[in-house]
């Protein structure tokens, strides 16, 4: 976002000066856009929509295929190479004449890597159910060792191991990945191609040590494809009637709902804290990296000490899940504050620091327990079908905050004006979660479910034989 924001801005004009002027920092920055102008700023959060809205018909289309046959693995190459072509064409811009082309491969990367993360996750649940330990309690429940609450409780501690775990070796590469970066931004800096080379080096590293899992990947083949369905429209079918079932997965549901209000105020918070920090340091990778790298040594440390008091007291993630959501409530506060005040509210250096320092130190652990909560609540064997619902909520959930935030903005010109909005749509999200979703009654619904669906369609199935038979 920040090259395609840099050319955006270098290509761009002060609409008190006219075209022709250059943007300055304290400014407006205005483009043309549909047969008028609009402000830099809305042009990056239309992008974003637009990628989310991208997004939606992906997850809804493409989602459940990969719970049937051997689709999953594939579908995953195929975003995973899309995304990787993508981040390498990012060399070719260097002239602020080529933002439209920025903003197309921005649009491009963004969707393919969100599409990636998602069906990434959707693996997560499958592999949490099937571990040694997760195995041994299904064992003990069954020969009566142990309590359904004693199994629920320690299922969902395996579950939250493998979460954290995850999210703990994400950050990790995360950190590994800016310390790399420095090699060049710092030597090269004076190059006006240094931040393309970085992007560069930054997607080699992924290309090198993530083609690895395609190479080596057992095969997880899915249950096959009922009979009279295709590809194309399984997924809309089984959201259809996961819908029409809403009665009997009451709690999936509504975490679903909230979980994209809040994904919705979060992501869009991040993304306008990125803009305001982008226009303090002058769109400087460098500064970013050092930001970065400080959000993920905090995030590494806080996903592991999280892990470490979730075990210890045996706290459950819906608990742990809330804490992390008080400071996704402050963060947009935060920057509400500073439509009052100069002093505080994301105007200063000091405050991009903490920023990227208390987004590590909780919304790290916010990912973790939401994708937990999530794994949870999915009714076994429609991991991908739901997790692609998950990925609507979380990836593709910002429909709603971009548009909104940057129609306030364009209308004011001030950034600051869209926080309230976004504190607004995080604090409802909130007590949603908070108050309307019951974990261990949704887990035996969403269990229940599976194995009421399992067993209509081997019905189904065998009238369908019986029928042609019988011709």
């Amino acid at each position: 976002m920040t090259l395609f924001q840099t050319l955006a801005n270098s290509a761009g004009y002060d609409p008190k000066k006219g075209p022709g002027s250059s943007c300055s920092p304290a400014g407006q920055c205005v483009l043309p856009w549909a047969g008028g102008v609009k402000s830099v700023n809305s042009i990056v959060l239309i992008a974003q929509g637009v990628s989310f809205a991208i997004m939606t018909l992906l997850f809804t289309t493409v989602g459940s295929i990969a719970d049937y046959g051997r689709f999953g693995r594939w579908v995953l190459l195929v975003f995973t190479v899309l995304c990787w072509g993508a981040q390498f064409s990012t060399i070719s811009l260097i002239q602020p004449d080529r933002w439209r082309l920025g903003m197309a491969l921005y649009m491009i990367g963004f969707i393919t890597y969100g599409a990636t993360l998602v069906f990434y996750a959707a693996i997560f649940p499958r592999l949490a159910r099937n571990t040694a330990h997760a195995r041994d309690l299904r064992e003990k429940l069954q020969r009566g060792e142990i309590s359904l609450a004693e199994y629920e409780l320690e299922e969902s501690m395996e579950t939250n191991r493998i979460s954290n775990i995850s999210t703990a070796h994400s950050n990790i590469g995360y950190i590994v990945t800016l310390g790399l970066n420095l090699s060049i931004l710092l030597p090269l800096a004076s190059n006006p191609k240094v931040n393309n080379y970085t992007l560069l080096l930054t997607n080699g590293y992924w290309v090198l040590l993530g083609i690895w899992w395609f190479v080596f990947q057992q095969p997880r083949p899915g249950s096959p494809l009922p009979k009279g369905a295709h590809y194309l429209t399984i997924g809309w079918k089984q959201i259809w009637v996961a819908l029409r079932q809403y009665k009997q997965l009451p709690y999936t549901f509504i975490y679903l709902a909230a979980f994209f209000l809040l994904a919705d105020g979060f992501n869009t918070t991040g993304t306008l804290v990125q803009i305001c920090q982008n226009d303090k340091f002058q769109f400087s990778f460098l500064q970013n990296t050092y930001l970065g790298l400080a959000q993920a040594v905090t995030s590494t440390a806080s996903t592991l000490g999280f892990w470490y008091i979730q075990r210890y007291w045996k706290i459950s993630t819906k608990k742990m899940f809330a804490v992390t959501n008080v400071v996704t409530i402050l963060l947009p506060l935060w920057g509400m504050i500073g439509l009052w005040s100069s002093k505080f509210g994301y105007h200063h250096v000091w405050e991009f620091w903490a920023y990227n320092i208390m987004t590590g130190l909780f919304q790290a652990p916010y990912y973790a327990f939401s994708q937990t909560m999530m794994a949870e609540l999915t009714p076994p064997g429609y991991d991908n079908m739901f997790f692609g619902l998950f990925g609507l909520s979380n990836r593709a959930s910002s429909l709603i905050g971009p548009n909104i935030v940057q129609a306030i903005i364009d209308k004011s010109g001030n950034n600051w004006e869209g926080f309230p909005f976004l504190f607004a749509l995080c604090t409802c999200a909130c007590l949603i979660l908070w108050f309307g979703v019951d974990v261990p009654k949704g887990r035996r619904d969403a269990a229940a479910w599976a194995e009421k669906r399992r067993s209509k369609i081997q019905r189904d199935g065998q009238l369908v034989e019986e029928s042609e038979r019988a011709k």
